[in-house]
Order: structure tokens, then C-alpha cells, then sequence
């Protein structure tokens, strides 16, 4: 069992009253059963840190899983030790008051010695172990010593020398110290006096009553050894509290805050107040950091708007659903729209807007290329190849009826009827969201993933030689001004010493081009050297190149050309330009959209780079929100405590956005007070000119036409 900062861990006990049907949270590690997602978050983040300890091996740093590991290949180990030194091994161990360095010799020099006449050994000579042979065993009044003769490769003898115990090794010894070190650990349940655990001393027969000696200083307390030493001090301290005087002793920090006149207080007469400010290593799960003075400088966190116009347990799949079909347009053929109009389309009940009939479309011709069941559902069914605005039902219907499940096959009959506009919003969402899942499925989409992803490395590649070429121009900037200022200071050196040069027959300006000639010298030489050394790794890494094409030649070649496709178009402009290039069309190629992190109780932050809001969804995925104006985004970047693990890291999300989400919150801002201008300039407008429906801005989602369709 892992050791939590040295010191055992109980885990979570199994709760009683659990039903059959009760859902829960199981740790696949400990097999722990929780009921709270925020206890098994928290469980989940504290067997990942490196706080454990391998109790077998007593090594420290670890996860729970790689401390398991580690006592798991320690106690296979074990197993490796004769069962004819176990017993012996135990009795030795058994209320021991040697250090474990100590114990461990003790019982080696024990066991494995004394070494017999005649014996192949190792023996130290220069810092290493030779083979050698034990002639004579002498007697000493404090210790044995060996007198050995060492011997050759062909078991020749080549020399004696005398030596003790301490400096032979067995040749072939039945177990090993760092072995020993791991069965000690493992046989005990505490150290100094080291105690057996109760079955094993039973096995073997060895008594588990402390010795005389020992009595006075450890006692047995529920079955346990406890030693008395600390109650002894925990008495001694209590009986100085009692028998001082009540009062209380104030310590104040200098310069500190005059409105703060202590921050440490010692209260002698009930309990000791500890200080507010704790030594903790920051940052930390955010459910255990404590409120503080500190958190008055915090913004309090604006409530997100929840004003959608859809059911709240429909708004993930619409933002799903909208992400997709944004991102992978031009595969669709199918122009973007915004998320407002989308969601506007799907509650419009009127008429089916174009916006719905061309995504449906869009979707469905790509299944209908791709999707080998589908595509031979219509030919069975002699549909017409093309599907066209008044055909798509058909189609749909068709899929509804060979890939989607009974829930979905039951509003069949009424889009067939041509009322697809008065089905309820979530079975629309539900019919778009089984459209995406099968169209991810396709080969067409697969491809174009891959296309991006190897356009991805390309990009990345070509980013990380700007990197490398600006550092490698910096340091040589850098090196160029050292050697200036080195010549600089040759020359100051050999003005001093301008009357001793002369003298000696040689002019300050032959020493000061001597000198500098030296140098430059020196400095070829070591740029020769370098120079060779990377050119050496060089053609050892265009040779496992080579070999590496030999296997992949089409993938290596495509990845070349792209590279030097991107270097050629971002030769002939300057480094911020070609940086900001770069970014724009790693960007551009979306592969998925992440999260930007969690707050303190597990709620997710979405930002889609074509919607000017940032969205909230709830821990139990269960409610949404958002946030649509720079200061409600200022107010959340102040709100966010950086004490804490996840909401450290998304302000730092936040931050590194800021400016991209800034401009699409200028830009959604603009066009609402464009469409509020429009909606006064009719209500203005005279009762007896009435506009045309799909005039009024509030219907101008009914406007989309897909500018990217296949004709």
C-alpha cells in the first residue's frame, strides 16, 4: 500500500445502503465506490500527484500508480530469497533499534559469513571487484580478516593480499542488500524498534513482546506497538500550559500594514491560532484553497446570460452541431452562418428556413458519396441523384429509416407529411446531431483530417525554424558584440603596456594585431570543432533519415514539399509578418475545438473563433450560459483565483485569447447595434408601407443562401 507523504492512507470505505440501479463513481486503481463527482475529482487529482511513496523500496516522488509499480516488482524481488533465510532474517529484524543501513549490514555480515577456507570470492582492489580465493581465514581480537590470492582470468594466482570482511563478496550471493532493504520494509509496520507485522511473526514462530530493555520506552496500544516517547512530550507540554499564567502574547511582523496590528497571535489559555498565512506551496485544488485577505482583491464574477431561445439540455448539441458545420464548410459545401441564425431556424415553425434545408442537404450528399449503406438504401429506393430543396425530405426520411434508432424512426411519418417544421427542437437537434456522427465516419472526412493534420506538422515545423534561425541570429548578434568588446579591452591593455612593448623591440600595433590574431585564431579552432561535431551528427541523422524513407518515401517527400511550399511563401516578408502568417493558418486548419480549462467547481469555458461569446457549461453538463461583453470578460479574468490548479490555468487561457475574443465581441457588438438601428428605422416607418417579411432584421435569418454550393 502506497504511503501518502510517508505515512499510511486510508482509502475510501464502500458505502452500505447502495442500490442496484444507483449511479456512482469507481477509481479503477483502488476500486474505490464514491457518490460525489466532486470527491472522486478530487481523489482522481490527488493519485496523480507526485506525493506518494513506495513503501517496499522507500522511494519517493511517485504517483499512487507508479508506487504501486514500484512495491509490485519489490515484492516479486522478495520472493527471490531462500526460504531457508527468512526465518533467521525475521528473528533479527524483530524489535531492532539499528537503522535500516545498519540492519541491513548486520544481518549480511550474519548470514552471509563467516566465508570458508578454499572460497571464490570478489575482493576490492583499486575501487573494483576482483576474483579471488580464500587461502587462510586469521583470527583478529575484534575481527576476522582473509588472506586471499588473487586470481587471473585462467584462475592463475597472481598476488595475495589480507583483507576483512567488509572488502569479500560472495560470488554468488543467495540475495542482495537492495533486496534485503525492500523484505525489511515490507515485513514491518513501523521502524526503531522495528516490529514485525502480527501474521508474519505467528508463521514463524517469533514473539511479539517487546523485550526488557524496550519496555520502558514503547508500550502496546490496541494490538500495536506505540512508542512513548511522544506522550510523554505531549504531557510535559501540557502541564506548562496549565501551570503558566492565561494571557495572550501578541507578535506583530514590521513593516506591515498599520490596519493589520497582528497577524500572529498566541493564545496560551484554550489553543494555539494559527496564522493566516499558511506555508503553502501554490497552486492547489481549488476546492481546498481557503478564503483570505488576499481574496478581497478578487472582482466578483458576473452571472452569465442564459437567455437562449432553445431548451437548456438542446444547447450542446446546437453548439456541436454549429461548430461542425462552420469549420468543415468548404468539405460541405455549404457557406457559414452565424450561431444566432442557426438557433433561430431550428425554433422557426412557419416554414422550414433555407438555412436547415441546405445543412440537412449538405450532409446528407456527403453520406450519400461516402456512406455505403445509405448510398445503396437510395438506389434501392431509385431515388434521384441530386437532392434539391424539395426532394431532401426524401432522403432524410431514408436515413432516418436505415442508420437512426427507434426513437428517431418514429417521426418518420411526420416529415413525410412535410411538417418537419413543427417537430419539437431537441428530435431536430437529435436528427442533426446522428447526421454528424455518420458523416465523421466517412472516408472523405478521415482524409481531409489527416490532410490537416500533416498540414499542421508542415506549419508547426516551419514555426519551429523561425524560432531556431531567430536564436541562432541572436547569438551570433550576441557573440559579435562580445568579440568587440574583447578587442576593445586588447587594445586598452596594450596601450597601458605600450612603454614595456617598445622596449623590447615591439611596436603596440604588432602586439595588439598579434593578440588579436591569437584570439581569432583560438576562435576558428573552436568554431573548426564545433563546426565538425555538428556536421559528424548531421550525417548521422541524414542517414536514419534515409533509412527512415526507405520505409516511408511518401510521407517524408510530401512532408518536404510543404515545408518548402510554406518557406517559399513566407521568404519575402518580415519576421512578425511571417509569424503571424504562420499562427492564421495553424489556426484555420481545426481539427477539434477544446475548452479553455474549469473554474473552482468544475465548470467548463467554451470559445468558438466565429462567435463573439464566451459559453458556461455546468459541471453535470445540465445548464449553459455565457458571457457577450469585454467587461463581463474583464470582471472574469479578475474573478479567477490563481491559487487554485484550474483556475490558474484558465486566466491563462483567457489571457492568451484575450485579444482574438476581444475583436469577436467587437465585431458581435457591432452588428447587434446594426440590427437594433434597423428594427427603430421601422418601427418609425409609416403603418401604411409595411416591409416585406424578410425584411424585418428579426427574420433575417430566413435571408442564408449557401454561396458555396455544387451546382
Amino acid at each position: 500500500m502506497p504511503l501518502f507523504k510517508r505515512k499510511p492512507f486510508a482509502l475510501a470505505e464502500k458505502p452500505d445502503d447502495l442500490n442496484p440501479q444507483e449511479l456512482v463513481y469507481q477509481i479503477p486503481l483502488t476500486k474505490e465506490i464514491l457518490r460525489n463527482y466532486n470527491e472522486y475529482l478530487m481523489r482522481i487529482n490527488l493519485y496523480r500527484k507526485r506525493v506518494w511513496t513506495c513503501k517496499a523500496t522507500g522511494k519517493g516522488n511517485l504517483t499512487y500508480e507508479e508506487a504501486l509499480i514500484s512495491e509490485e516488482r519489490a515484492s516479486k524481488r522478495i520472493q527471490n530469497i531462500p526460504v531457508q533465510y527468512i526465518a533467521p532474517i525475521l528473528r533479527e529484524i524483530q524489535f531492532s533499534m539499528l537503522n535500516l543501513k545498519d540492519l541491513v549490514d548486520s544481518i549480511s555480515a550474519k548470514l552471509l559469513g563467516p566465508f570458508p577456507e578454499g572460497a571464490e570470492m570478489y575482493g576490492r582492489k583499486d575501487g573494483r571487484l576482483h576474483l579471488c580465493k580464500i587461502t587462510k581465514v586469521v583470527e583478529a581480537a575484534d575481527k576476522k580478516q582473509y588472506e586471499i590470492e588473487w586470481l587471473s582470468g585462467d584462475n592463475k594466482m597472481s598476488g595475495k593480499a589480507l583483507l576483512n570482511d567488509d572488502a569479500l563478496t560472495l560470488k554468488n550471493p543467495p540475495f542482495s542488500k537492495r533486496v534485503l532493504k525492500s523484505f525489511i520494509k515490507d515485513s514491518t509496520y513501523r521502524s526503531l524498534p522495528w516490529v514485525l507485522h502480527d501474521n508474519i511473526s505467528k508463521k514463524h514462530s517469533i514473539s511479539s513482546t517487546p523485550p526488557e530493555e524496550l519496555k520502558i520506552n514503547v508500550s502496546i496500544q490496541n494490538g500495536l506497538v506505540v512508542c512513548n516517547k511522544k506522550r510523554k512530550r505531549s504531557e510535559e507540554k501540557q502541564n506548562t500550559v496549565v501551570a503558566s499564567e492565561k494571557k495572550i502574547i501578541v507578535y506583530t511582523r514590521r513593516n506591515k500594514l498599520n490596519s493589520h496590528p497582528s497577524l500572529w497571535v498566541k493564545i496560551t489559555d484554550g489553543g494555539n491560532e494559527h496564522p493566516e498565512d499558511q506555508s503553502t506551496k501554490y497552486p492547489i485544488d481549488d476546492l481546498l484553497v481557503q478564503p483570505t485577505a488576499e481574496d478581497q482583491l478578487l472582482t466578483e464574477r458576473p452571472p452569465p446570460c442564459r437567455d437562449f431561445n432553445i431548451p437548456m439540455n438542446c444547447v450542446g448539441n446546437l453548439l456541436m452541431v454549429w461548430d461542425f458545420c462552420a469549420s468543415y464548410g468548404k468539405l460541405l459545401n455549404l457557406s457559414p452562418f452565424s450561431l444566432e441564425d442557426f438557433e433561430n431556424s431550428l425554433c422557426y415553425k412557419d416554414s422550414v428556413p433555407l438555412l436547415i434545408v441546405e445543412s440537412c442537404s449538405a450532409l446528407l450528399r456527403l453520406l450519400v458519396r461516402d456512406n455505403v449503406k445509405f448510398s445503396m438504401a437510395i438506389k434501392n429506393r431509385k431515388r434521384k441523384p441530386k437532392i434539391t430543396q424539395i426532394t431532401w425530405t426524401e432522403y432524410l426520411c431514408d436515413f432516418l429509416e436505415t442508420t437512426s434508432t427507434a426513437e428517431l424512426s418514429t417521426h418518420i411519418s411526420t416529415i413525410k407529411r412535410g411538417h418537419y417544421a413543427l417537430l419539437e427542437i431537441h428530435v431536430k437537434l437529435a436528427i442533426f446531431v446522428e447526421l454528424v456522427d455518420q458523416v465523421l465516419e466517412t472516408s472523405t472526412v478521415k482524409e481531409k483530417l489527416d490532410e490537416y493534420i500533416e498540414e499542421i506538422q508542415a506549419l508547426a515545423a516551419a514555426r519551429r525554424d523561425e524560432a531556431l534561425d531567430e536564436g541562432r541570429k541572436k547569438r551570433e548578434e550576441k557573440e559579435r558584440r562580445k568579440s568587440e568588446a574583447n578587442g576593445k579591452e586588447v587594445n586598452e591593455k596594450l596601450s597601458v603596456k605600450s612603454g614595456v612593448g617598445i622596449n623590447n623591440g615591439v611596436t603596440p600595433e604588432r602586439s595588439n594585431a598579434h593578440a588579436l590574431s591569437r584570439s581569432n585564431g583560438n576562435s576558428e579552432n573552436e568554431q573548426g570543432d564545433g563546426t565538425s561535431k555538428k556536421s559528424a551528427k548531421k550525417q548521422k541523422v541524414e542517414i536514419n533519415t534515409s533509412l527512415e524513407d526507405a520505409n516511408l518515401p511518401s510521407k517524408r517527400e510530401i512532408h518536404k514539399l510543404m515545408k518548402e511550399e510554406i518557406k517559399e511563401t513566407i521568404e519575402n516578408k518580415s519576421a512578425e509578418e511571417r509569424k503571424q502568417f504562420l499562427e492564421r493558418e495553424i489556426e484555420k486548419r481545426i481539427i477539434r475545438t477544446y475548452s479553455l480549462g474549469k473554474d473552482r467547481n468544475h465548470c467548463r469555458y467554451w470559445f468558438f473563433r466565429r462567435e463573439g461569446r464566451i459559453f458556461l457549461e455546468s459541471s453535470d453538463f445540465t445548464e449553459w450560459g455565457y458571457y457577450q461583453t469585454k467587461e463581463e470578460l474583464d470582471a472574469l479574468i479578475g474573478s479567477l483565483n490563481t491559487k487554485g490548479e484550474r483556475e490558474r490555468a484558465l486566466k491563462k487561457q483567457l489571457q492568451k485569447f484575450y485579444d482574438k475574443i476581444c475583436l469577436q465581441i467587437q465585431k458581435r457588438s457591432k452588428e447587434a447595434t446594426q440590427g437594433t438601428e434597423m428594427e427603430e428605422a421601422m418601427v418609425r416607418r409609416s403603418t401604411r408601407v409595411r416591409a416585406p417579411p424578410r425584411d424585418n432584421p428579426t427574420l433575417a435569418f430566413l435571408k442564408y443562401v449557401n454561396k458555396w454550393k455544387d451546382i
